[in-house]
């Protein structure tokens, strides 16, 4: 055996390898939890009350209300795919200043909500976090704003394309899983294997309420285009605002341009 046709089958070896490290790994590299929860809202001087509600299978799921208890709107926050509700204080401090309400909620095996994650089972948490704020909560549909950073916009998608909130905005999400993959993995056959969908840019056609989509041209994990892409493909109203930073942060980095965009739209829809 020559070297040359040596070298091509151990680089075939490995590209099989990797194709199949992937294909068997796929929850694994979807989905990072962490069972501990680091801080409290309280830590950063936040009002705030332990949550704790059951999906309709009787999953036991847990969450935090932020802010003052008088505040007539809710926004509606649905994490990324990372840690749990206590690894985003930084984004409830700075929402914290529009005023209304937050209620963040964990996903099932994420802190000390239940189970573990898949991707119909973190729909099923939506709708059961939705149901506990509009009859628990007695909260009306017209005053929740619902919030998706990351995977948590494709997740708050698929609940909108369901029930109708006030309005939706997404944050540093995806167009779909697969179309991530792709451009993560760009020479492995992604799509043809990707069993996970989180097909947020197919749901949005289906919206009827005014959209924001926030996106940094800086996200080294979500393309700045698919940002835009799930903007050409939302409906109207709906709004675009650049932001500056990295995939985690941007909105801190960028954080008096991203609270004034967010007022603005929230402001044009009455919401403010």
């Amino acid at each position: 055996m020559s070297i040359t046709l040596t070298i091509i089958l151990v680089i075939l070896l490995f590209y099989f390898v990797v194709v199949l490290f992937l294909s068997m790994r796929q929850s694994s590299l979807v989905y990072f939890p962490s069972k501990k929860i680091l801080k409290t809202p309280a830590d950063v001087f936040l009002k705030y009350r332990d949550i704790s509600f059951q999906t309709a299978n009787g999953l036991q799921l847990q969450g935090w209300m932020v802010g003052e208890e008088s505040a007539r709107n809710v926004l509606m926050f649905f994490h990324g795919n990372g840690g749990n509700i206590s690894y985003n204080l930084n984004h409830l401090v700075i929402l914290d200043r529009l005023g209304m309400k937050i209620f963040i909620f964990d996903y099932r095996g994420y802190g000390k909500s239940g189970g573990s994650p898949s991707e119909e089972g973190t729909y099923f948490d939506a709708e059961a976090a939705w149901k506990y704020l509009t009859k628990t909560e007695n909260i009306p549909p017209e005053r929740i704003i619902f919030f998706g950073h990351s995977i948590g916009g494709a997740i708050a998608a698929n609940l909108a394309s369901k029930v109708k909130p006030r309005a939706l905005i997404l944050e540093s999400t995806f167009t779909s899983i697969p179309e991530l993959g792709k451009s993560l993995y760009p020479f492995f056959p992604v799509k043809s294997f990707c069993r996970f969908k989180y097909d947020t840019k197919s749901l949005l056609p289906q919206i009827k309420v005014p959209v924001l989509v926030i996106h940094s041209s800086y996200d080294e994990l979500v393309p700045y285009r698919q940002g835009r892409e799930l903007f050409q493909v939302a409906n109207e109203p709906k709004q675009f605002l650049k932001i500056y930073g990295t995939h985690n942060d941007g909105f801190m980095n960028y954080t008096e341009g991203y609270i004034v965009g967010l007022r603005s739209f929230l402001m044009e829809h009455d919401l403010f």
